[in-house]
C-alpha cells in the first residue's frame, strides 16, 4: 500500500504573517510536521503543498519533497483543502507515473504531532476498515450548555438541557486542527475528508492547540515546553 503524507502550506497567511515558517522554539513550525512524517517510515513520500519559494526551500531543507508549486486558485483566500489534495494527486499522476491509496494530510502549524500519534493512528484505520480518519478532541465545557447572543440578550442555544447536569450529557467532540487520513478511492468519490465511514482519532488536550494568534502562539511554546520539558 503506497501512503502520501501532505503538508499543506500556503504562504499567504494573515492573522500570523508567514506563519507555517515562524520559529516555534527555534526551527520552523512547518519543521515539527515534516520530522513527525518521516519518522513514523509509513510513507512512500512526505510533500509539501505550497505557493511559496521560501516555504518550499525550508521544507526540503527538513527531508519534505516540493514537486512542483500550488496553482494560484489553490493559493488563494478562497482555495479548499479538497481541492489543493486534488492537485497534489494529479500532478503526481502526471508528472512522476505515482499513485497513492492512502493519504495523510498533516497540518503545517502543528507541533503536537509525533511519529506515535501517526502511527496509531494509521493502524487504528485499517483495523477499523474505515475508508478515512479526523484527529478530534472533546468539547470542553459540554457544547449543550452553551449561550448565544442576539439584541444583547443572553439565552441558551439548547434550552433543553437548562437542567440536564453535566455529567448527564452525551460528549461532543470537534475537529482537532491535526491531521486526518483518507483512502484515495474514497476521496475521489467524496472530494473531501470526511467520507460515509470516518473514523474518529480522540486526541488528548495537551495535543490540542488552536494557533490563530500570537497570544495563541505563545501559549502553544509554553505548553510545548511544559509538554517535553524544555
Amino acid at each position: 500500500m503506497a501512503n502520501i503524507a501532505i503538508i499543506p502550506a500556503r504562504g499567504g497567511s494573515k492573522r500570523i504573517p508567514r506563519k507555517n515558517i515562524k520559529s516555534f522554539l527555534g526551527k520552523p513550525i512547518i519543521a515539527y510536521s515534516i520530522e513527525a512524517a518521516l519518522k513514523s517510515n509509513l510513507f512512500d513520500e512526505v510533500m509539501v503543498s505550497t505557493d511559496d519559494e521560501e516555504i518550499a526551500e525550508i521544507a526540503i531543507q527538513y527531508g519534505a519533497t516540493v514537486p512542483f508549486l500550488r496553482t494560484k486558485k489553490n493559493a488563494d483566500d478562497f482555495a479548499v483543502l479538497a481541492d489543493v489534495i486534488e492537485e497534489v494527486l494529479e500532478q503526481y499522476e502526471k508528472n512522476n507515473n505515482l499513485k497513492f491509496d492512502t493519504i495523510c494530510c498533516i497540518m503545517a502549524t502543528n507541533p503536537f504531532i509525533n511519529p506515535f500519534l501517526i502511527k496509531d493512528s494509521s493502524e487504528e484505520l485499517i483495523k477499523k476498515n474505515g475508508e478515512s480518519m479526523i484527529a478530534v478532541t472533546k468539547c470542553n465545557p459540554p457544547i449543550q450548555r452553551t449561550f448565544e447572543i442576539k439584541d444583547g440578550i443572553l439565552s441558551f442555544v439548547y434550552p433543553e438541557h437548562f437542567y440536564t447536569r453535566t455529567q448527564d450529557l452525551s460528549t461532543r467532540y470537534y475537529d482537532a486542527g491535526s491531521f486526518f487520513w483518507v483512502r484515495v478511492d474514497a476521496f475521489k468519490i467524496h472530494k473531501k475528508g470526511i467520507t460515509n465511514k470516518t473514523i474518529p482519532y480522540v486526541l488528548q488536550d495537551e495535543f490540542v492547540q488552536d494557533i490563530d494568534t500570537m497570544s495563541d502562539w505563545k501559549l502553544a511554546e509554553l505548553k510545548y515546553r511544559l509538554m517535553t520539558n524544555e
